[in-house]
């Protein structure tokens, strides 16, 4: 049973609360939620026919179960890559903890500064996708900040210590139909973000203009919705054939040079599982603009029968087992949690005499891979050539030494003469990408970190890598408040505060009162229709919102206002 690791010895948040490990091993007890009520209740994990279970109930509605992942291997492998937790923030936007999930936004108890920083622009979207939770239409009401709330949330962002938030991922409904959207990612650009990104589903960047004003602005990437490579699949997931349009917004962005593509994948077992092989492929083929695949089995919101969630329960071994299946050259034990680059953060902070971005989530949050991309075409994983466990614990122990060297100046050199060698050592030239010499492979590493865009005009070697990954994110089925408490993954909203991905779209679903909290006025939305030439969207929304017209005229809306 792996467990925590040596060099783990740090007990307080930066707020002053204990840190207390994750429960390692199996079985084991944390805390969930229940599905109906959201109430915090106890829950079971276990092994059962080499799949990973948890198990709760709740005293008013009763039992449930589900599968956290489908193999047991995998579950295991994770644990291996844990290096310890973070700290948290200075100055948590909540003084006073008393319990996750209910005391959010960020609290004194959580282990995580922000690694990327989400904002909602609008819960407008130019599609209806059957599997969407933040459509306007469907909510009936429109939540689009204004340009001043935004810069506002961004400055939240900014100001978080000790480590300021660096990464900024714009987000929806689809952000690009806010009205100031290009004005809001040069405010983010101006604010000192070094990478402001927009999760898209493409449609308006098939424009060319529309890709050089964004690039001008400052956009850095765009996390394109890219589920398959075939309309079927596409008319299933979103409710239309969209495969030409993602195929040209994928051109269209190339064309506009400055910016790169991650595509991202919504996996939903049995509708488009069968696909995650054939969208790696044309990332590969397409490595000179798209950096990396951010896979993301389907979060399962609403009421859903134990069967029905059966059918379609797509976890991150499923999907490590597929792509092993579906291409040959990535393999399944190959993967790692994102917090296996713990050592390489916390090597980097030890250097610099300051806290830097870690990625401290939960090592059953995640799991990544990387590839080389050979001149010819062929992809190469990370792990064929590089011994990745054995450098990042070396790494972890120069860290640590580091920390308690007593004459930094001297021990710095030291360090990083060490590291290299750390490298060197678990570098095989001989098992590497064509051309991939152990000066070429340290140049790509300083280009990918040194560079806001891996893509920019005069990188030599970064152009050839690409991240693959999988983030699954929790819904109230599956919840582990483990897991929420060391999210990196975050939300800046209105109201000042920054809540964890999980802890905004499930468990106690904070979106669901942020949103209803500052949505507009009918008024609002027919004077924001009014000014963007009434489209058709808003006079959908308008002609619902009338309906209940007598409902809403007896609301105040408090002074917000979103035009």
């Amino acid at each position: 049973m792996a467990g925590p690791t040596k060099t783990e010895n740090v007990k307080l948040t930066h707020s002053g609360e204990p840190i207390q490990p994750p429960v390692m091993g199996l079985p084991k007890k944390t805390k969930s939620v229940c599905p109906e009520c959201a109430k915090t209740i106890d829950a079971d994990v276990f092994e059962r026919d080499n799949r990973i279970l948890m198990t709760k109930e709740c005293p008013l509605h009763g039992a449930f179960e589900d599968v956290l992942y489908s193999d047991a291997a995998h579950y295991r492998n994770m644990e291996r890559f844990r290096f310890g937790d973070g700290r948290g923030v200075e100055s948590p936007h909540v003084a006073s903890y008393t319990a996750c999930p209910e005391s959010c936004g960020l609290c004194p108890a959580h282990l995580s500064h922000t690694a990327l920083g989400n904002i909602d622009l609008t819960n407008r979207c130019n599609l209806s996708c059957p599997y969407c939770f933040a459509n306007s239409n469907a909510r009936g009401f429109l939540y689009e900040p204004s340009f001043e709330q935004i810069v506002a949330m961004l400055k939240t962002y900014r100001e978080e210590r000790p480590v300021p938030t660096s990464c900024v991922q714009f987000a929806g409904g689809e952000p690009t139909m806010h009205p100031d959207f290009i004005r809001i990612v040069k405010a983010a650009s101006d604010l000192g973000f070094s990478a402001i990104q927009v999760a898209s589903n493409g449609i308006k960047f098939t424009d060319p203009g529309f890709c050089a004003s964004c690039r001008d602005a400052g956009l850095n990437s765009i996390y394109l919705q890219f589920d398959a490579m075939d309309d079927e699949t596409y008319r299933k997931v979103r409710g239309k054939p969209l495969l030409d349009m993602k195929l040209k917004a994928v051109e269209t962005i190339r064309a506009a040079g400055g910016m790169s593509i991650v595509l991202v994948p919504t996996v939903i077992k049995g509708v488009n599982n069968h696909s995650v092989g054939e969208i790696l492929s044309f990332a590969a083929k397409n490595v000179n603009v798209v950096t990396g695949v951010s896979f993301q089995p389907v979060a399962i919101t609403g009421r859903i029968p134990a069967g029905k969630r059966a059918e379609i329960r797509y976890t991150l071994p499923d999907m490590a087992n597929d792509i092993e299946k579906q291409t040959g050259w990535v393999k399944a034990e190959g993967w790692a949690p994102l917090s296996a680059t713990m050592p390489l953060s916390r090597l980097a902070s030890a250097i610099s005499g300051r806290e830097i971005t870690a990625y401290t989530a939960h090592h059953h949050c995640s799991m990544a891979t990387y590839l080389f991309v050979e001149p010819g075409g062929r992809p190469v994983q990370i792990n064929e050539f590089i011994d990745l466990e054995p450098m990042l614990r070396e790494m972890d122990r120069l860290a640590a030494d580091l920390e308690k060297s007593w004459f930094k100046a001297i021990g710095k050199t030291i360090t990083k003469v060490k590291a290299l060698s750390v490298l060197k050592k678990c570098f095989h030239e001989e098992r590497a990408p064509e051309g991939l010499t152990f000066d070429v492979f340290m140049k790509a590493i300083e280009e990918l970190m040194s560079s806001k865009s891996s893509r920019k005009p005069g990188a030599k070697y970064a152009y050839r890598t690409l991240m693959v990954g999988g983030m699954h994110f929790m819904d109230s089925y599956n919840y582990d408040v483990e897991r929420v408490r060391r999210c990196v993954v975050h939300y800046a909203a209105p109201d000042g505060k920054v809540y964890p991905f999980c802890a905004y779209n499930a468990g106690p679903t904070y979106r669901l009162k942020i949103e209803e909290r500052f949505a507009c006025s009918i008024d609002e939305v027919k004077a924001k229709s009014e000014k963007l030439g009434k489209p058709e969207d808003l006079e959908r929304l308008v002609s619902r919102m009338s309906e209940k017209a007598g409902e809403s005229a007896g609301k105040d809306s408090g002074g917000r206002r979103c035009v």
